[in-house]
């Protein structure tokens, strides 16, 4: 059995949970409650959960505040953590920066199916929730603008500055990235999701199948349809409706 704790201030809320989850994943066992950052920290400390479903927003503070305090008590959070929370665009785009899962009130059993499948993944895997901290670093400066990225593979998470990112390339609905100075890393998310979070880190989508970093853009050549050479020497089309945009840019730079 997964040993869990809930930590949310809704009675309710906790509730259906449990309900959700005893129908859901029989194999995740609630060995605690808590409905505040006091008592969040008291019972994540006394019971070492392997998984605990936090909400944001709780009455004496946030569920960022149980992470921190616990992080600056223990040195490190040693568990997965699932946010549980009202659509908050901030908070969210952090969580994809730092391959957190989260779910939105009010809870879709379908979402928690998901989530349960991934924790049951991740808990056959050695994971040191070095991603926790990012989340962390990333809320407690409060920008926007994101240096690094959590990526979740097959053998567990890895921590990328996205200057370091040449390029991503889709294949289905996987996307594959070319880091400076590593192997190729292959991510069960679509390009269209991290299209969306490099928007303001200097990315372009050149083609429906590439997205890259124009900071390792070598050659624009028109020739033979017109593609691009990037500095890790691939040659990579651009699709017609693309070219344009593309142009103004190197114009521009």
């Amino acid at each position: 059995m997964i040993k869990t704790v809930l930590i949310d201030d809704d009675k309710n809320l906790r509730k259906g949970m449990k309900s959700l989850l005893t129908r859901f994943a029989p194999n995740i066992s609630i060995i605690g409650e808590a409905d505040s950052v006091a008592t969040g920290i008291e019972v994540m400390d006394n019971l070492k959960p392997e998984v605990v479903f936090l909400d944001i927003q709780l009455n004496d503070g946030t569920g960022f505040d149980i992470l921190e305090k616990l992080t600056e008590r223990n040195k490190a959070i040693t568990c997965i953590v699932v946010f549980i929370t009202a659509y908050e665009q901030y908070a969210i785009k952090a969580f994809r920066f730092s391959a957190l899962d989260f779910i939105l009130k009010p809870v879709d059993p379908e979402e928690l199916q998901k989530v349960i499948e991934k924790i049951e993944n991740v808990l056959e895997k050695k994971n040191d929730y070095s991603h926790i901290n990012l989340l962390l670093e990333n809320i407690r400066k409060n920008v926007d603008n994101f240096k690094r990225i959590a990526l979740s593979t097959s053998d567990g998470i890895h921590l990328f500055d996205i200057s370091d990112i040449i390029r991503c390339e889709s294949e289905d609905n996987y996307t594959k990235f070319f880091i400076r100075n590593n192997k190729p890393i292959l991510i069960s998310k679509t390009l269209k999701e991290y299209e969306e979070l490099f928007k303001s880190h200097n990315f372009e989508r050149i083609h429906q199948s590439h997205l890259i970093n124009l900071k390792y853009l070598k050659s624009y050549i028109k020739k033979d349809g017109g593609y691009v050479v990037m500095t890790d020497d691939s040659h990579l089309p651009i699709s017609q409706r693309k070219k344009e945009r593309l142009q103004n840019i190197l114009k521009s730079i």
